[in-house]
């Protein structure tokens, strides 16, 4: 599996942090930024992530802001994201087996610390259980295609 990586100012440094948990996970990273705790836009970095989720350069995606609120609402503007903010092991889990979320969105300022790796490591372990989600999540690709050709040039 190899995924796209990225965080704002407020998020690097939990980034920084889960590198070493994906290295033993066996998780190939690219890193998209930032790259200190200057100060940054988060929908810049959440754009670059979903894009490459979007485009199948790599498998998944993790987003790392203050409150994860805000890198999900921007990844999610990117076709073909389903981004999730998880704040525990129960949400993480449940995103990818109901709802085949893509993007994994952290919040640096609003989970404690040692929850963030039980998080990562329940997203990781848990796959889409399809069945009866499926659907449901095939009516979430409509959403987004009507949007798509209602928006596009006539």
């Amino acid at each position: 599996m190899k995924i796209a990586i990225a965080s704002d100012h407020a998020g690097y440094e939990e980034k920084e942090r889960l590198k070493p948990l994906l290295n033993e996970l066996g998780i190939q990273y690219e890193d998209l930024g930032t790259v200190s705790e200057e100060s940054v836009d988060y929908p810049d970095y959440a754009r670059r992530v979903g894009e490459e989720v979007a485009q199948g350069s790599v498998d998944q995606g993790v987003l790392v802001c203050g409150s994860g609120t805000g890198m999900a609402i921007a990844a999610n503007k990117v076709p073909g994201v389903r981004a999730a903010v998880a704040w525990n092991e129960e949400t993480a889990r449940l995103a990818r087996e109901h709802n085949d979320a893509n993007v994994l969105a952290l919040g640096a300022r609003t989970t404690p610390v040692d929850e963030l790796p039980k998080i990562v490591r329940a997203w990781f372990g848990a796959k889409f259980a399809g069945g009866r989600h499926t659907q449901r999540v095939d009516k979430i690709r409509e959403i987004e295609q009507n949007e798509l050709a209602h928006h596009a040039p006539h």
